[in-house]
């Protein structure tokens, strides 16, 4: 059994070295946000800034350590064989976790999983002691006004970094305004002197006297010249900054960078514990256990945790190396998630988000204090305000999503409130912290305008919504682990060893594949951001084009494989594109809304000659979307039901027509690829040819019905139905083509018709 504890502890720190790796490159990119966002520097520039960052503040961590040893649960009251099945359902259950939620797409936070796992799984050991007879309740075996307060720390840690963020972020906004510029020659100095000061103090002060070099006598007279200390820095900060100005330095970017450093070093000297604290407890474990002779691993009792933590100085530099070379290297890190960055963006841009009840509702009842509000202010401090906050005066460097006044707030801030924290002992997630900060500068910026709050608000709702099923998820997923481990033994254990194994490397696969099918939206980005307007519209009709065509391209497979697989009785082809329908709904509005955003930097004269037909073409696509899923709805019913096939003598014409407007499609295709216009008449007395044989075959099948064909009134209706949403799609394309050759050329003109169009098909009743 020692061989097996031992191969657990080597296990724990296996899995300890992935989730450093997959920390960074998943959470840890939170504090490369804001620099990126307000553009500082180059992203070279920032990944080295964040990289010394990161390597500090693992080499300070070791006060943390405590939270995995004794924070949770009494390690007195638990046998070495309890705490080797909570530290292993706590690293199986996480690792579970992460795959799940990669799969989902959900955003997670290392310090919510690694504290609701160990509450999981202490919770159930807890439980089966006391119903094995021990004379203990509880609150003897769970540290649960420590749990409590650390549970506290993480969920108020949300409303507190939302409140400051829009607190500091009004008054540095209403100090410097939007056009910041003009009012730094003697503002930029203090500023930079009280972001430096709060760096200064909660990163080096508070975070010192846990390195392992500091002696008590040196601790002592920090602590006694703390004030002293603090002044003299705010002093030589504020001159520093205001000379840098003079030398026209942008001390604005200074501080960001400072700040990046900063939120780096609270990053690694608080999350660290949730990746190397649950191996570090279980090595101390084994080793207490083993310098005590091994034995009996059921009694013997791990009083030695409740000693403080001692972590040698290479497990922490260590840590620190791996997370430096990760997020120097991950592919993850490079391409940052966009998420914090798109809900906080000064302009507009893709929302990630759709809208939901509790969002709309929020906006209404927001507008309407915001109504009370401008009703009982007098209308001087009104104007004096709207001075302040006029968006038409925003600076914002090259591609940036929000200015260096914000930047910096995000990041000192952020970076303040967790070291804070970690001061505290508590283990606030850094995740919780920067994106609620992040959000509250943006609503103070008034960025989440009246159209796009309703989206952002969505957005942030869905992020602290996955924080909460976070929780829930790991506490009862450890349990259920640590529960089979307790049971089965050593057997329950090497199968976990073995399934997480698997997930892990079908996760690394996974993520892998998908960054690969994944390209960024480059033209979209490039369009929101160039400051050249007469490139706007020749870009924004290039990146209209791609859209529609793609669409377009998908209208005609998906046309092909619906007539196919009703033809064939396939109906899990059928159910496929329903699904695959549906979502592209979802592509065509989120396309939609890019354009649409585009579409509003255009210079105004070309906007309004455009916008009609624009929408035109947009709807035209819509249209044929829900002709497609019409199509599929009722085919896909008749052939689950195992009703009667179409008739051959049916089926050998319904495939000439379906192979008409499968050409048809393709020609068009083909005219948005080479933007020959010419032959768009030509296409369009095409279609008039098409919906004339469609009336004619349905005229067909209604004189076979009147005269008692012999075949099933119940797929000729569904026959009829298909010829007649064919013929609505078939008009839509007639309709989009002229739409198209409009947004492209104004002055297009198609040749008149040479016949009268074929009257409309009348619905069956």
């Amino acid at each position: 059994m020692d061989i097996l504890f031992l191969c657990v502890i080597i296990f724990l720190f296996l899995l300890a070295v992935f989730d450093l790796s997959v920390g960074v490159s998943n959470d840890a990119v939170n504090f490369l946000n804001s620099a990126i966002g307000s553009k500082a520097a180059s992203f070279k520039r920032i990944l080295i800034v964040a990289s010394i960052g990161v390597f500090v503040g693992a080499a300070m961590s070791n006060g943390m350590m405590d939270i995995a040893r004794h924070g949770i649960f009494r390690p007195e009251h638990f046998s070495f064989y309890d705490l080797i099945c909570i530290f292993m359902a706590v690293m199986v259950t996480d690792i579970i976790l992460l795959d799940i939620f990669n799969s989902l797409g959900m955003p997670t936070s290392t310090t919510v999983s690694m504290v609701f796992e160990l509450l999981g799984a202490t919770f159930v050991v807890a439980l089966i002691k006391m119903a094995g007879g021990i004379d203990l309740g509880l609150n003897d075996l769970l540290n649960t006004e420590k749990a409590l307060s650390v549970i506290l720390g993480i969920f108020l840690s949300v409303a507190i970094a939302f409140v400051f963020g829009t607190i500091v972020q009004f008054i540095s906004r209403t100090i410097f305004s939007f056009e910041y510029r003009s009012k730094l020659k003697w503002k930029i100095g203090i500023y930079g002197g009280i972001c430096v000061t709060a760096i200064v103090y909660f990163l080096l002060i508070k975070g010192a006297k846990d390195l392992s070099f500091m002696t008590p006598d040196v601790k002592a007279w920090i602590k006694a010249n703390t004030l002293p200390l603090m002044g003299f820095c705010f002093v030589g900060s504020t001159i520093l900054m205001q000379i840098l100005h003079w030398l026209k330095v942008n001390v604005l970017k200074v501080v960001v960078l400072l700040g990046t450093f900063a939120l780096a070093m609270a990053f690694a000297g608080n999350d660290l514990v949730n990746f190397i604290g649950v191996p570090l407890s279980g090595l101390a474990s084994y080793q207490d256990y083993m310098a005590n002779g091994g034995g009996d691993a059921h009694g013997f009792l791990m009083g030695s945790l409740n000693g403080p933590a001692d972590t040698p100085i290479y497990f922490l530099v260590g840590a620190g190396v791996i997370m430096v070379v990760s997020l120097a290297t991950s592919t993850k890190a490079r391409n940052v998630t966009k998420t914090e960055i798109g809900l906080g963006s000064q302009t507009g841009g893709d929302e990630m988000f759709g809208s939901s009840r509790i969002a709309r509702r929020l906006v209404r009842w927001t507008l309407n204090i915001i109504a009370w509000v401008r009703k009982v202010t007098p209308m001087p401090v009104r104007r004096w305000f709207n001075r302040r906050f006029n968006l038409d005066d925003t600076i914002l460097e090259q591609g940036a999503a929000f200015d260096l006044i914000r930047g910096s707030v995000n990041l000192v801030l952020a970076g303040a409130l967790i070291a804070f924290g970690t001061s505290m002992k508590l283990p606030l997630s850094t995740t919780f912290v920067t994106f609620m900060v992040a959000m509250g500068t943006s609503l103070a910026d008034r960025a989440w305008g009246r159209e796009s709050a309703v989206f952002r608000i969505t957005g942030v709702i869905s992020v602290i919504g996955g924080w909460f099923i976070t929780a829930g998820a790991a506490f009862i997923g450890a349990g259920v682990i640590v529960l089979l481990m307790h049971f089965g033994g050593h057997w329950v254990m090497i199968a976990l060893a073995i399934l997480t194994i698997v997930l892990l490397i079908r996760s690394n696969l996974r993520f892998k594949n998908r960054q690969e099918s994944e390209d960024g939206d480059v033209m979209f980005n490039t369009i929101i951001t160039t400051d050249d307007k007469s490139q706007i519209w020749p870009l924004l009709m290039v990146y209209i084009t791609e859209q529609q065509q793609k669409f377009i391209t998908y209208a005609a497979e998906g046309y092909r494989t619906v007539t196919d697989a009703f033809i064939n009785e396939n109906a899990g082809v059928l159910g496929k594109a329903e699904s695959s329908l549906a979502s592209q709904k979802n592509i065509l509005k989120s396309a939609r809304r890019k354009e649409t955003l585009c579409l509003r930097l255009v210079p105004h004269e070309t906007a309004i000659e455009k916008t009609t037909w624009f929408y035109l073409s947009n709807n035209l696509c819509m249209s044929i979307l829900y002709n497609l899923r019409r199509i599929n709805e009722v085919c896909k019913e008749h052939v689950e039901n195992n009703f009667l096939p179409l008739p051959p003598r049916y089926t050998t014409e319904y495939e000439l027509l379906c192979s008409r407007i499968e050409t048809l499609f393709n020609d068009t295709i083909e005219v948005m690829k080479s933007g020959d216009m010419e032959v768009i008449s030509q296409l369009r007395r095409h279609c008039d040819e098409i919906k004339d044989t469609v009336s004619d075959t349905y005229h067909r099948v209604q004189d076979h019905m009147r005269d008692g064909d012999v075949a099933s009134l119940t797929v000729l209706y569904v026959y009829v139905n298909i010829l007649q949403e064919s013929q609505e799609m078939v008009s839509s394309i007639r309709k989009y083509l002229r739409a198209f050759a409009k947004l492209r050329d104004s002055e297009f003109r198609s040749r008149p018709t040479p016949k009268a169009l074929p009257a409309d098909i009348e619905p069956v009743r």
